[in-house]
Formats: C-alpha cells, structure tokens, sequence
C-alpha cells in the first residue's frame, strides 16, 4: 500500500508539474508572439520598403539620359519633315516625334516630382559619363542636316537604328534595376514600340 501510493503520488505529481509547464510555455509562445510583434513587423515591412523604394537612382538615371536621348530622336524626326525623300521615312518620323515628345514631358514630370534635376540642352549630368548607347555625335548630326533625298533618307534609318538600339539597351536596364512601376512601364514601352520601329526601318532601308 505504502509502496504503491507513494509512486501513484509522485506519478500524479509529475503529471502536475509537467501540465503546469506546458501551460506556462504555451502562454509564453503567444505572450512572446505578441510582445515581440515579430508577425507584424514582418507584415509591414515589406510595405514600408515597397513604399521606400518606390523610385531608386535607376529610375533617376533612366529618366535623366532618356530625357537627352529622345530629345534628339525628336531632333533628327524634325530633319526628315524638310529633308526626308521617302514618304514611308517621313512618316516614320512623325511617328517617332508624336511617341517621344510626350515621354519626355513625362519623364520631366518624373523628376520634378522626385526632386532631382531634369536634363537641360547641352548640359550634362552626374553621370553621363557612363555615355548614352545610340547617341549621335555633332558631327553625325551635322553630317545628316547637310543631306537631302535618298542620301537623307539612307543615313536617317541608319542612324536611327543605332539610335532606338540605344534606347532599347536603356530601357532594359531600368527593367532589370529600376523600381518605379511608372518607369518601369515605360521603359517596356519603349522597347516594345522602338523594336518594331527597328524592323521598320530595316525594311525601308533594304529597299532604298
């Protein structure tokens, strides 16, 4: 009896003790939880630096270089209305300078709102040092304003393939950097359309 009792005790009070222990670890796991906030820490986190990283320097230096890029894309066009020979060049001009002039003042936009200084004429920013793929030289240009008729036209789609490669190249890079969606929108745009102008112009040019 003795024997017997005291063991069922012990056993009942290991029982005991080991229930208490349980309740307690388990009341510490969600008091724990809760006091830490690790959860929802976790949860808001990513918000607030989706929110952080809206616009990163990508973006900036997207914007900044495609401003100049497409400003003289809209300059060479501006050459075809007077120069140009082929009809089917002269359109593709006015294509190309109705698509980028509102994605410059939208680029524009961009960077007054990020509070980053917009590209001006002649000017060069921080980083173009890293150059701009596709950009003509003065010479290039000057060279293109002293053609007229088919020599035009020829030296037109050659230097605009370079040119839309250039950007295509760009654009790219702010895909696989950029974080602004906006931007990122726009550079897939970019490389949509300027592609098929490319396969345009190759055509143009196999026939002229």
């Amino acid at each position: 009896m003795n024997t017997r009792t005291i063991a069922r005790r012990a056993a009942l009070a290991g029982a005991t003790v080991t229930a208490a222990v349980v309740l307690t670890a388990c009341g510490g796991d969600h008091s724990s939880g809760g006091n830490h906030g690790m959860p929802a820490a976790t949860g808001a986190a990513p918000s607030a630096g989706a929110s952080a990283a809206t616009v990163d320097d990508a973006d900036v230096m997207f914007a900044q270089m495609m401003i100049p890029h497409h400003q003289q894309a809209v300059e060479m066009a501006d050459l075809a209305t007077t120069r140009a020979g082929d009809s089917e060049v002269k359109r593709l001009a006015g294509q190309i300078k109705a698509a980028q002039g509102p994605e410059i003042a939208t680029m524009s936009g961009w960077l007054a709102e990020w509070g980053r200084p917009a590209p001006s004429p002649g000017a060069e920013m921080p980083h173009m040092d890293h150059g701009m793929p596709g950009m003509m030289s003065e010479a290039d240009m000057s060279k293109l304003a002293a053609a007229s008729g088919r020599e035009f036209d020829r030296q037109f789609l050659t230097m605009m393939i370079a040119h839309h490669e250039g950007a295509v190249t760009m654009a790219q890079t702010e895909l696989s950097e950029g974080a602004d969606p906006r931007a990122k929108d726009l550079a897939q745009q970019i490389i949509t359309s300027q592609q098929a102008e490319i396969a345009t112009m190759r055509k143009i040019l196999d026939r002229l």
